[in-house]
């Protein structure tokens, strides 16, 4: 009926029983119908836009009888993305794009499902184009091709979208059950083909952000640097994800302490590290974001007041969007993580973002505990070393400790200069292995031989006795130890020196010679009755006694090759220059040359000076 819009939700059987005149006619054009929907759907499992699909969908419609135009729309919200139409005589189908983000909808007129679909199924609806209000644009292709009616089916896209495809019906021809159903059948074709898109696109994504968490993870787990992590979270999300990171830690009182920021544009670096540091209504933000278990995204007038956004100055007049998410690793909250947007086009990944930022946080968290683990041990580990090196006349001591890169327990290394009667001793001493029990040996036999040498015990005796000491502790460690007793000689130093399955000690002479103290003996705590003996060696103006630990000689380089090799040249320039600092020379270089081999690195040397 002119004038009046009739809904009729549809069954495609009901439709094909309506079809054709009769017997032959009918079944041959069902047969021509089934090949061009059959030809549609394998169109429509190729093609990577439903777009593709609208020369073959067009002409199948306006092939049909009665039909002289087939118009379709596609709807965000109030507004028509385009309107695209195939009419009689057309080569190829017509598309009206706007310019200024689309055309104004007037919206389905009397039907009274606003949307225009019913419980997100097809639905259709006839109109008059002489008298009913549709989109002018719609309306305009209709009257110019002379239709009389229209039958319009309404349909809903996964995007949120929704789409009409009209065909105009000529003259004295009424939009039939056959018909009816043909429309339906196109439009689900339609819907399943951008629903195929669409997932496919997602899964794409999907492996996007997959491979790109895979690798933040990877680059982010590389480093046990609390700052190195930091620095690496934002650079890695910077501009890949956004053009603008924050990271915030929780500090004293529960602050939240600027701790790292990135941005795309070198000139804007110090603008975001100066709103993270102090602007209020971020900091209110970051606040409760730091409450929540999920992240938040805020654009347009939620940005209102802050620094971003609508009415924002300078470079926060470019931000679109703001994401905010938690920090949040093993049951605590250490901060939050904040990325800027020029865009505010609701494609900011949320599920992506938050991801991140557990890992982000698990890695902060893992360098963080790592971090004060090291500085326990460290802490630890200088109490089981002398706070200080005495002063001897006409000597000069020096002395290193390294601690190997990556333990987290405390090592067995250990040294000690002791005052004598008549001159110096010097300790130094490795337990195997790490842990609780190497510190309590560390410290049992490096307090056990500085109370013997104070005495005035010889360093072969002190070495005897620690051996009976150990065994009687029943300990499964053994101890290597190395001890240097130097007394004042004719010219310079005698060192009486004696070792217990230690490296031999090194002398440099005054005219860069090194020769070796070559001492030998049993390890320490092994057997109950070993004697030791010591071997005399004379020091000289300008000569050198340095005694080490095995992490100075098994240092190896990328090719394998071990430190000790090229020991004695290190030894030799380490003379070179202050005395007082030969021994930190002699670990600095080891150190460098070290890309495999790690423990702990212990040096002590004695320099004799001149006119000693």
């Amino acid at each position: 009926m002119p004038g009046r819009i009739q809904e009729w939700d549809h069954t495609v059987r009901a439709g094909e029983q309506g079809h054709g005149a009769s017997g032959t006619s009918g079944a041959a054009k069902a047969d021509d119908w089934a090949a061009d929907l059959h030809a549609l759907w394998c169109a429509a499992v190729e093609v990577p836009d439903v777009t593709a699909l609208a020369d073959r969908l067009y002409r199948v419609l306006r092939d049909q009888p009665g039909v002289v135009t087939v118009v379709g729309a596609r709807r965000s919200g109030e507004r028509i993305r385009y309107v695209r139409h195939l009419s009689t005589g057309d080569a190829a189908p017509s598309i009206a794009e706007p310019t200024d983000g689309g055309f104004t909808d007037p919206g389905p007129g009397p039907d009274p499902d606003a949307t225009g679909v019913r419980n997100g199924k097809p639905t259709l609806r006839t109109y008059d184009p002489a008298r009913d209000t549709v989109d002018p644009r719609t309306l305009g292709v209709l009257r110019a091709a002379g239709a009389a009616s229209a039958l319009e089916c309404a349909f809903a896209l996964d995007t949120g979208d929704r789409a009409t495809l009209t065909v105009g019906l000529s003259p004295g021809v009424d939009a039939d059950a056959t018909l009816r159903a043909r429309l339906v059948q196109v439009c689900e074709i339609l819907v399943a083909s951008n629903r195929r898109i669409l997932e496919e696109h997602r899964h794409e994504r999907r492996q996007v952000s997959d491979a790109f968490l895979a690798e933040a993870s990877l680059q982010m787990d590389s480093n046990l640097d609390v700052q190195e992590t930091l620095g690496r979270v934002a650079r890695l999300a910077v501009p890949a994800l956004a053009e603008g990171c924050m990271i915030h830690l929780s500090g004293p009182g529960d602050r939240l302490v600027p701790s790292a920021s990135a941005h795309v544009a070198a000139v804007e670096q110090a603008w975001i590290a100066d709103t993270a540091r102090h602007d209020p209504w971020l900091a209110d933000l970051l606040g409760l974001v730091r409450r929540r278990r999920d992240g938040v995204v805020l654009g347009g007038a939620e940005l209102a007041g802050g620094p971003f956004g609508v009415g924002a100055r300078g470079a926060g007049r470019s931000v679109g969007a703001v994401s905010v998410s938690p920090l949040r690793a093993r049951g605590r909250v250490l901060g939050t993580i904040t990325f800027l947007y020029r865009r505010d086009d609701g494609t900011v990944d949320v599920r992506l973002l938050d991801d991140l930022a557990d890992r982000a946080a698990l890695a902060i968290d893992t360098s963080t505990l790592y971090e004060q683990r090291r500085s326990h041990v460290q802490s630890l580990q200088r109490h089981l070393l002398p706070q200080a090196l005495p002063e001897v006349e006409g000597l000069r001591l020096s002395a290193s400790y390294e601690v190997s890169d990556g333990m987290l327990d405390v090592g067995g290394d250990f040294y000690d200069a002791v005052v004598t009667a008549d001159g110096v001793a010097l300790i130094i001493g490795d337990v195997c292995g790490r842990g609780a029990e190497a510190a309590a040996l560390t410290g049992l036999a490096r307090h056990t031989l500085r109370t013997l040498l104070e005495d005035g015990t010889d360093p072969g005796s002190a070495l005897s006795r620690l051996n009976r000491s150990l065994v009687r502790e029943g300990t499964s460690r053994f101890v290597t130890a190395a001890v240097a007793v130097l007394r004042r000689g004719p010219a310079g130093y005698v060192a009486s020196v004696a070792g217990a399955g230690h490296p031999c000690p090194l002398v440099r002479r005054s005219d860069g010679t090194v020769e070796e103290v070559r001492v030998s003996g049993m390890l320490l705590g092994v057997l109950p009755s070993v004697t030791y003996a010591a071997v005399d060696v004379a020091l000289g103006p300008g000569d050198g006694l340095v005694l080490f630990t095995d992490g100075l000689t098994e240092a190896r380089n990328a090719e394998g090759t071990f430190f000790e090799g090229f020991l004695a040249d290190a030894v030799a320039r380490s003379g070179e220059g202050d005395p007082g600092a030969s021994a930190a020379r002699l670990t600095a270089e080891a150190k460098l040359f070290r890309t495999s081999g790690a423990d702990d690195t212990a040096v002590l040397t004695a320099h004799v000076e001149e006119g000693a």
